[in-house]
């Protein structure tokens, strides 16, 4: 295994992980209902993708 010859300083490691933090997802709206979601995913609230209806949600509540 191999083992560095200096120690890395502080600000050079510190420097290399200023981009590991983690983003938000980004958003989009349904064309159908309006509401926020995911790109390339299933609405959460009315079930539709591409324009076509991949499942159906019952909005009754027992």
């Amino acid at each position: 295994m191999a083992l560095p010859k200096r120690r890395h300083s502080k600000s050079r490691t510190r420097k290399r992980r200023a981009h590991d933090a983690i983003q938000a997802p980004g958003l989009s709206t349904c064309a159908n209902c309006g509401e926020p979601k995911q790109p390339h995913r299933i609405c959460g609230s009315c079930g539709t993708y591409k324009g076509r209806t991949v499942f159906a949600i019952d909005t009754e509540i027992e």
